[in-house]
């Protein structure tokens, strides 16, 4: 059955979710004052979104559990990823999956943890690899580490303009007024927007991160969101590797992303701190890795810096997928994690609508 959408937020979760909607036939639009502005890294860093802010890693199969929702979600993601991708590319052709993630292990009772996992998903992909093996790549590894083929990143910037292309060309409407109010309307739902215009929908699906509580709390749902701060860095190599090649398209120790960009240059990024504002230690932090970064990776330049909020739920796991009322789903709060969960969110909030 054909029904009237209206979803809020045009990050990854957002777009992609209107995007899978508008596939399957149902009529979309999408409300988010960020349709006015371009997608890129240009505007100052409190302004960027989580998606902008992010660098698209898709850890998916090296998940550390082996079941619950989390990790269902994540397998279905990845299971979807390819094709997202090769429908997108007619958009934006240079948009790819860039394969091959390698978590390093910190300690040797991690490094059991992760030789567990490798054997129980061996067809998904994961191995594990020596220390001996990863002098080339990563000479601080002491423990070797967990790779998997198909893990790896997503472009989160061409990603969103291959989206909003993709929305355009099946006229879904793109909405740059924000909405301010959501309102019962018999059986439909109203959204008010900043501009004074109105507009009912049978189903409004709310992927709007650290506003989503603005617009829940009126109609007695509290959902509450904290700001995450992530924040990265663009470095030019001074010493060190010439050439990526012998590199995964991600690598990660302690929780820190190392993406290779260009010959010389790679991407540092990491969730590093709560709250709103970027302080100058985890930046520090970043450049040296707990006193585990190679040298060449502490002398390195930074070209540019950029942070961005995520918002992770209170109290309750990431994300929020939850049908609150006949018409009223949630899906938001993904954390790190909204690009990899993108199309699995999508498949989700399309399940709700046709069981409602």
């Amino acid at each position: 059955m054909t029904r009237s959408v209206g979803v809020i937020g045009a990050g990854a979760i957002g777009l992609g979710t209107a995007w899978h909607l508008a596939q399957q036939g149902h009529d979309v639009s999408v409300s988010d004052p960020r349709l006015n502005q371009s997608v890129d890294r240009e505007r100052s860093a409190n302004e960027l979104s989580g998606t902008s802010a992010s660098l698209g890693v898709l850890m998916g199969h090296v998940f550390r559990r082996s079941s619950g929702r989390g990790w269902r979600l994540r397998l279905r993601s990845m299971e979807l990823w390819p094709q997202w991708i090769e429908t997108l590319q007619a958009h934006q052709p240079d948009l790819e999956l860039h394969p091959g993630l390698l978590q390093i292990a910190k300690d040797e009772r991690t490094a059991e943890r992760m030789e567990s996992i490798a054997a129980q998903r061996v067809d998904l992909g994961l191995q594990m690899v020596a220390n001996t093996d990863l002098v080339a790549v990563w000479p601080t590894a002491k423990h070797g580490g967990l790779h998997s083929r198909h893990d790896g990143r997503v472009d989160p910037i061409l990603l969103q303009l291959a989206l909003r292309q993709a929305l355009a060309k099946q006229s879904v409407e793109l909405n740059a007024a924000q909405v301010i109010r959501l309102e019962r309307d018999h059986k439909h739902w109203r959204l008010h927007r900043a501009n004074g215009d109105s507009s009912i929908h049978d189903v409004v699906v709310l992927c709007t991160a650290l506003s989503s509580d603005v617009l829940l709390e009126p109609l007695g749902h509290a959902r509450p969101m904290t700001p995450v701060l992530g924040q990265a860095l663009l470095l030019q190599l001074t010493t060190g590797p010439t050439s990526w090649r012998n590199w995964p398209a991600v690598l990660v120790d302690q929780g820190f992303n190392l993406i290779p960009t260009a010959p010389g240059r790679l991407l540092l990024g990491a969730t590093v701190e709560a709250g709103d504002r970027a302080s100058d230690e985890p930046l520090a932090l970043m450049r040296n890795l707990n006193k585990r970064a190679p040298d060449w990776l502490r002398l390195a330049t930074v070209i540019e810096q950029w942070n961005g909020l995520r918002a992770r739920p209170v109290n309750r796991p990431a994300p929020l997928l939850e049908q609150l009322e006949p018409g009223l789903i949630v899906a938001t709060g993904h954390y790190r994690n909204g690009v990899l969960l993108t199309p699995g969110t999508a498949e989700w909030v399309a399940t709700a609508i046709e069981q409602s």
